[in-house]
């Protein structure tokens, strides 16, 4: 992942959208102010950056964490949170797995019933 982020100059690439799809640009930025928006919502910004910094994790968005870090701290986020967000998002993406694991197995009980006939 490293090879290919680059925090000051990818930011440029931005233009291709600005360019071609402005409005959906637009309507994006807009919707993301009112997720982060600092005042206005039930969970206060701290919260909801620590939860944005999990689900990059869970995802795997170097540029999510990246920004939602650095917003995470800056909204009074601490290290030991930031820390608890990064395993909560571990759990989950683990329970993913253990969860799929299960499918894998019903999908091969009816595999093995097709087979059967």
């Amino acid at each position: 992942m490293a090879d290919y982020f680059d925090r000051e100059n990818d930011r440029t690439y931005t233009r291709v959208y600005k360019s071609e799809t402005p409005d959906i640009l637009q309507a994006f930025a807009q919707f993301d102010d009112a997720v982060f928006a600092g005042e206005g919502r039930e969970i206060p910004l701290k919260y909801r950056e620590l939860i944005a910094v999990a689900v990059g994790i869970s995802t795997q968005c170097v540029y999510c964490i990246d920004g939602h870090t650095q917003r995470a701290i800056k909204a009074g986020a601490t290290q030991a949170e930031l820390a608890e967000a990064a395993w909560v998002s571990t759990a989950i993406r683990a329970g993913g797995g253990f969860a799929h694991g299960r499918l894998a197995f019903k999908f091969g009980d009816q595999s093995a019933v097709a087979h059967q006939h």
